[in-house]
């Protein structure tokens, strides 16, 4: 089975991003996803507050997980590295396909090693910045929850009067909701630039030594 797994952070990259990059993605690989979570609940919760999140990835041995990047999985490296190394030891291949890799039990570890160093510098980064929402990000919506239900709809062919009916909403918001979005755009699937084919020595290439802070002498 091949599943995609969304959570969206409001300091990185919005579960509208992260979809439609995974479906262009899909549409250039010819993959076909059998099953989607657009995580709206966890956000930057620990995985002991996740239970839906970690229950539905222990529900998957020997399947294909599609993510946008690893910070998906967790804000935190202690649960990276717990969820990542749960997951391999499961058997299962993952796709994270910002950096166009795909990583399982056999992939070297200096790469797995890059991956999580690249994300602690990531995690550094945000934490230099700003609380806020980012310039020229989406503002959220009511109709976000319902999302991944949205798509799945969508992709069955139903009209927006068939959905909004199901969702028991304004079909006129709805309407403006999906076209704000792009949502039937991004089924059908955009470009997908592929990365450097590099892209691993590139990734080990980026790990930060510790640096040692010289104390000021009085």
């Amino acid at each position: 089975m091949i599943f995609s797994y969304i959570r969206p952070d409001k300091h990185f990259t919005g579960a509208f991003d992260q979809l439609k990059l995974i479906n262009a993605y899909v549409e250039q690989k010819e993959i076909r996803v059998d099953e989607e979570m657009i995580d709206q609940t966890s956000q930057n919760n620990r995985l002991s507050e996740r239970g839906e999140a970690v229950a539905y990835f222990r529900a998957h041995e020997d399947d294909t997980l599609l993510i946008y990047d690893l910070w998906v999985l967790s804000s935190n490296i202690e649960d990276v590295v717990q969820l990542c190394s749960c997951l391999l030891k499961n058997n299962m291949q993952i796709h994270i396909i910002s950096n166009a890799l795909v990583i399982n039990r056999d992939t070297d570890v200096m790469v797995l090693l890059g991956l999580i160093d690249h994300l602690r510098q990531t995690l550094h980064e945000k934490e230099k910045k700003l609380i806020g929402r980012p310039k020229g990000s989406r503002s959220s919506s009511k109709f976000d929850q319902y999302l991944d239900k949205i798509v799945t709809h969508l992709r069955n062919n139903k009209s927006v009067s068939e959905i909004a009916r199901l969702l028991g909403v304004s079909r006129s918001s709805l309407k403006d909701y999906i076209e704000s979005r792009e949502l039937k755009e991004v089924i059908r699937g955009s470009n997908y630039i592929e990365p450097s084919k590099n892209m691993e020595e590139n990734l080990i290439n980026t790990i930060e030594c510790p640096t040692i802070e010289e104390k000021e002498t009085v």
